[in-house]
This record gives structure tokens, sequence and C-alpha cells, in this order.
């Protein structure tokens, strides 16, 4: 029997709202804290299907949250595509070499040597937790949408503004389309590898969809995320896409209506109330409390989340995060939400 989770992303209503948090799988945990001691650095975590495996499933045990996020990253993509990736302490992913630095994305893309065989630990890994996990409990596997690959792709690294790639969109369109493209070919083969491998449901992560002017949104979020949502499908009809376009304000019904996505993920500036009032009726949303709130814990977060329970009564809706859960995060607060999400009666 499918999971609450699984039910829901599907469009049906029940009488409890499902939940999972964004990077739930990760440092806020001190059984993650500690493995990662023992194993080493986040790459070698990610690529041991024991080790990844055994995070993904740190907060079932411990929570017993309706969905299973898979630990892993949005770049292992680029790294597939040939691009070396390495993760700086205090500093963040650098992916080399950046390919705004080329003059022609084209030759760029085609002196990066691919590495397939990098995504079948990830495969493997999702393997290693559906046979871990219970029935009722919901494997989501994930990749990262086009836009916001290519800007760590195109810069090296990740920034605020994220200047470097959007210049380079408008300086040269056809050749970013081109890298684009690539990144959606490998994408759709990614997440068709993980539904094989045993995941239920997928989400498409854009963080970076709120930094474009409102028709490159149309250009490099929308139509991206769209083509996958269509290749994909094809391929696995059966299988939930939630996408998570992460700064898309005043654009989100557009993405909702024009992706063609199962579910729309918020982030923690969406008011919950407009959102229900916009999106298209019966479509399942998730969200989307703002995690430095479940960083402060305490009667305000309960009011909150009773707020976006009450918010979403009359369509299917996914508890979560408005974005992912930060490290300093106490565990008594998340325990608190828990408590605060299962006891809800609308």
């Amino acid at each position: 029997m499918p999971g609450l989770l699984l039910d829901t992303l599907r469009g049906q209503r029940g009488d409890q709202v499902p939940l999972w948090l964004m990077r739930q799988a990760g440092r806020y945990l001190p059984e993650y804290r500690a493995l990662r001691a023992e194993k080493g650095g986040f790459l070698e975590l990610a690529y041991d299907p024991e080790a990844a495996a055994e995070i993904t499933l740190q907060p079932i045990r411990r929570f017993g949250f309706d969905g299973a996020i898979l630990f892993s990253d949005i770049l292992i993509v680029p790294h597939a595509m040939g691009q070396q990736l390495e993760f700086l302490a205090g500093e963040g992913p650098r992916l080399s070499p950046p390919l705004a630095q080329a003059g022609n994305i084209q030759q760029a893309l085609n002196a990066l040597q691919s590495v397939p065989q990098r995504l079948s630990n990830i495969y493997a890994t999702v393997a290693r937790v559906r046979a871990g996990l219970g029935p009722e409990t919901t494997l989501l596997g994930f990749a990262g949408s086009p836009w916001t690959v290519a800007t760590y792709m195109a810069a090296g690294e990740g920034s605020r503004d994220q200047h470097v790639t959007r210049a380079l969109a408008y300086r040269d369109p056809a050749g970013f389309q081109q890298l684009v493209d690539a990144i959606i070919a490998v994408t759709v083969d990614y997440l068709a590898g993980q539904a094989a491998a045993g995941a239920e449901a997928v989400q498409l992560f854009d963080s970076w969809a709120g930094s474009l002017a409102p028709d490159e949104f149309d250009r490099w979020v929308i139509a991206p995320n769209a083509a996958i949502v269509e290749r994909l499908r094809a391929r696995c009809p059966d299988l939930p896409i939630i996408g998570f376009p992460k700064g898309a304000g005043a654009k989100l019904p557009v993405y909702a209506a024009q992706t063609g996505v199962d579910a729309v993920g918020l982030d923690e500036t969406v008011d919950p109330v407009w959102a229900n009032r916009v999106l298209p009726a019966g479509m399942p949303v998730q969200g989307n409390i703002d995690p430095l709130l479940l960083l402060a814990g305490g009667e305000r977060l309960i009011a909150r989340a009773h707020a976006i329970l009450a918010a979403f009564a009359g369509r299917p809706h996914v508890f979560n995060l408005g974005h992912g859960i930060d490290r300093t995060t106490p565990i008594a607060h998340v325990e608190q939400l828990v408590a605060a999400v299962r006891g809800w009666r609308g």
C-alpha cells in the first residue's frame, strides 16, 4: 500500500498531513556528525552507498517522517558530466573548470569527459534505502533544476545573485541554451535511474530561480523544468514530480500551470493563503514554514505551523520547510514541530 505522502502527491486528501523536511538527513543530527567524523568528507559519504543509505534513514528512525529524502547533492550531475567537484570546509562546493571562463560554451562542454558511473553509486544508495524502509514511508529522489545547476557550472561556485551566470545567459543565450540542454538530458536519465532503483517520487530543486527577471524566468526556469517533466513522465508515467522554484514569487502560478509538475513546493516567503487562492485547484502543495522559525522554536513555531495547515486544509498538502533545515536546529524543536503537525485536525 502506498504511504500517506505518496497518496498526497497523487492528489488525495486524508485526515492527516504528511511531513518531511528538506535537508532532514544531515548536520543537525548528532548521529550524522558521528558518521561523517568516521567516514570523512561530504563526497566520500555521498558516494558510499552504505553510509549514504544510513544517513538517509537516520531521521526516519528518529522522527518517523513520512518521506525519506535521498542523501546526496545537486552537484552530482555536473560531476558526472565531467567537472571536478570538491567541498571546501567553510566555503562550500567548487566546480572546475568554471564554464563561464571559456570563450565557447559548446567547446567547454565538449572538453568535459563524462563519468556516468558516478551516478551508479547513487542508484545503489536508493536501492539500499528502499530495502530499509517500510511501505508507509515514501522514498524521495531529487535533482537540481537546470538553471540552478548551470549557475554552479558556469561560475564554479555559488553566489548571492548569480551575476556571472545571469550575465552569461544575456551575453550568449544560444551557448547557454546548449548548457541547459545538456543538463536536461543528464537529469532525465538520472531521475529515471533513481526511479528504477526504488525512488517513488522526485523533487526538482531550483534554489536560485528567484534571481531571474520575468522573461528570463520563463526561458531558464519554466521551459527547462517543463522539458524534464515531459521526458521523465514518458519514461516513468506514475512517478510524482515536485517542483520547488525558490523565490518564484508572483511567477509561482505560471510555474505550476506550465511546467507540468504534480506538486509545487513553496519557500518561506510565500503567503499560504495567497498560494491556496492562486494555484490550480486540487494541486498538491508542499511547505512552507521558515527554517529560522524552526531554529527558534516555541509557541510561535506551533502557531505558524497551524496557520499553514489551516490555509491548505482544502487541498492536498505536504508539510515541510520553506528551504533546508539549519544545521544548528535543536532536536527538541523538530520534535515540537512533528507533534504540532501530527496533532493537527483541521
